[in-house]
């Protein structure tokens, strides 16, 4: 996707992993994580405001930062490498 909109606080967590500019269609988010990590913009619920901020993010790319703030998708495999009792690498 070149553009992500939603109001689901799932897609908000979901959505970095992508690296597609996200806009949450809300006034406040209970993850801010994204929003302070620029990986996503909260525009409101304004139509107006949600298509200007949509094309800025097209146009720009604006929105999109190089790390997701919720992890690096990894987890799994060092879960199961701790639990084999093998050697847990931060970089697997």
């Amino acid at each position: 996707a070149d553009l992500i909109l939603t109001d689901s606080g799932g897609i908000q967590e979901e959505a970095p992993c992508f690296g597609a500019p996200v806009l949450v269609l809300r006034d406040v988010t209970e993850r801010p994580e994204a929003v302070e990590a620029g990986r996503a913009q909260l525009v409101g619920t304004d139509p107006a405001r949600i298509v200007r901020e949509a094309e800025a993010a097209l146009e720009t790319g604006r929105v999109a930062a190089p790390a997701n703030p919720y992890g690096d998708g990894k987890a799994a495999a060092r879960i199961a490498d701790a639990l084999l009792g093998r050697p847990v690498s931060e970089f697997r």
